[in-house]
């Protein structure tokens, strides 16, 4: 790669931005701000990577994550103290769902720190480190850097983020980001995780055993399969043994979900009837790259024991509980896929078991698709349906109806993922969410990363009222990115699942009720395509024209009740009605 220099040669933020064009990032997210504006004329000049101004650091940084997600490696750029310290939130949210990014805060100079001069955006106290102490606790590696140790330091911090799948932080003093560097070589991939041999022997061992011996198999996968790059090989595992296997909410679309052997989402108590049979009372569970955590159980509600089974995380495995360590996971999973080909080459195994079939739909559920041509409808059923309110059950069913391979989906917590999140995809269509740090108004900017990440998809917004109002101002960047996504916004005047929760008729559940069709046009959007959907009839059409408009954002203001929830949570209320309310 050649690398950007300026009049002086190569400086500091032109090296760091080199090594994230080596790591394939092409957009870098952030809000100017005073201390920076010198350094974003680098950024602006680089040839490569393009800077991104968002409307918050907040949004700058929940884009950055959607980035990441999709591209691998995501970046955000912020200045000192009041930009970092807004862009913490969705750090932390990176950094517990395993989102490799890089934060650049941009601060005083070296000069200003040693004199401990009271400066805006300080404390006032001459203790420059502040908040790089409480960029600590979300972060996996961070660095101060200084002329002597910055192309050191750098390398270091991405190493880091590579290895753990994690963000990392840099404070750079103004006139240290500013200064020459000599051109370095491109960054060393992190090393590969050694594995421990006589470990993975015992593995093989423990693992040929259990699948010998095992009557039914069902496979579980979860998020930490697509971070730690073992995609391929859950892949090789499934076709080998053709093994019934689910997903928990944080691992939607990392397998194939229109194969054969794919059960659906598993939510303990939340989940359909076929997919909590299967996975409750397999006789062997094989777990990959699974996370338990209370919003993609059901509340803990899952019935398998988590020491029995095969469980394989990032850097170690389990079989029953006996923990061998050093065995990646990509590791793991090829070897199960040799075992079962060697102890199953007919596909014959345990794996296909008959009574693992889908449950027919609730009469709740139509059997036509969503969208469905006027002239084949019959009149009558077209009356009944443009009378019907829209209902949270309908509204999810149409939705996955019309998702399509080229989209990815991203879904805000609450009503909009318990929504989506059981909905079969298309095979190639993506998923984003942040189920585990369940941030409220995450999404809307994620999306903004996500599809700047891959023009070639459509980006698929699934929001509910309260959450967008969080962060609704990067309907404006979007726009401004020329990016054409579809918005789904469901309107149910508040916190549905906070309501379910506590407080059904509760003031502080409330949120204030926005004209939202002029909210994009007064954002920005242009000429956007703004529909409204009450009745089924109104959202199968409002769904097919947005599928159909590709030149322009389309938002859907798809109304129901407050009162209205998921088929998700109705079955957890029913299944264990102590669980019921989403926190204890």
């Amino acid at each position: 790669m050649k690398s950007h220099r300026s009049k002086a040669g190569t400086t500091v933020i032109d090296h760091i931005l080199n090594r994230l064009n080596d790591l394939g990032v092409r957009h870098l997210f952030g809000v100017a701000g005073d201390y920076n504006l010198a350094v974003l004329d680098h950024v602006v000049a680089h040839p490569e990577v393009k800077w991104v101004g968002a409307a918050s650091e907040l949004g700058a940084a929940y884009a950055a994550d959607g980035y990441g997600r999709i591209r691998g490696f995501g970046a955000l750029l912020t200045t000192f103290g009041v930009g970092e310290l807004s862009a913490i939130n969705a750090v932390a949210g990176s950094y517990t769902e395993r989102v490799p990014l890089l934060h650049i805060a941009v601060g005083p100079t070296q000069a200003t720190e040693r004199a401990g001069l009271t400066v805006h955006h300080s404390m006032g106290d001459g203790d420059f480190d502040r908040f790089l102490r409480a960029q600590r606790q979300v972060v996996c590696a961070d660095a101060v850097l200084r002329p002597d140790n910055a192309v050191m330091e750098i390398d270091r911090v991405l190493t880091a983020c590579l290895r753990e799948s994690r963000p990392g932080y840099l404070r750079v003093p103004r006139d240290v980001a500013l200064a020459a560097v000599p051109p370095r070589r491109p960054l060393a991939a992190p090393r590969q995780q050694t594995v421990d041999q006589g470990s993975l022997d015992a593995f093989r061992a423990a693992a040929r055993a259990r699948l010998a011996a095992a009557k039914s198999v069902v496979v579980l996968a979860d998020f930490l399969v697509d971070r730690f790059h073992a995609r391929s090989e859950l892949a090789d595992l499934l076709r080998a043994g053709a093994f019934p296997h689910a997903v928990l909410a944080t691992g939607k679309t990392v397998v194939d979900e229109s194969a054969p052997g794919f059960l659906g989402l598993y939510a303990g108590a939340m989940s359909e009837k076929h997919v909590r049979a299967a996975v409750d009372r397999a006789d062997l569970l094989i777990r990959a790259g699974v996370l338990l955590a209370d919003m993609t159980t059901g509340k803990f509600t899952h019935r398998f024991d988590p020491e029995a089974g095969i469980d394989l995380g990032p850097r170690s495995a389990k079989v029953d509980g006996a923990v061998f360590p050093g065995i990646p996971l990509a590791t793991g999973l090829a070897v199960l896929t040799d075992l079962v080909r060697d102890l199953f080459p007919a596909h014959s195994g345990p794996a296909v078991a008959g009574h693992h079939r889908p449950e027919a739909p609730t009469r709740r559920v139509p059997a036509r698709p969503a969208a469905v041509p006027r002239r084949t409808t019959p009149r009558r059923s077209r009356l009944h349906g443009s009378l019907r309110p829209l209902t949270q059950s309908y509204l999810w069913y149409a939705v996955g109806s019309a998702i399509r391979p080229d989209h990815t989906v991203v879904a805000d917590d609450g009503t909009s993922l318990l929504g989506i999140a059981d909905r079969r995809f298309p095979r190639g269509a993506r998923f984003v969410a942040q189920p585990m740090w369940a941030s409220i108004g995450f999404s809307l900017p994620a999306l903004l990363g996500a599809q700047l990440a891959d023009p070639s998809r459509r980006g698929v917004l699934l929001i509910g009222d309260g959450a967008a109002q969080l962060t609704a101002q990067e309907l404006g960047t979007i726009s401004r990115y020329h990016l054409k996504p579809i918005v789904i916004l469901v309107n149910n005047h508040g916190y549905t699942i906070e309501r379910i929760t506590h407080g059904l008729r509760a003031p502080y559940n409330d949120v204030a009720r926005w004209h939202w069709t002029k909210v994009p046009t007064a954002l920005g959007v242009s000429h956007p395509l703004v529909l409204r959907a009450r009745t089924r009839t109104a959202l199968d059409r409002a769904l097919a024209r947005a599928t159909a408009t590709t030149d322009r954002l389309v938002l859907i203001e798809a109304f129901t009740s407050q009162y209205d929830v998921p088929p998700a949570l109705k079955r957890l209320a029913v299944n264990r009605p102590d669980k019921a309310r989403w926190v204890a």
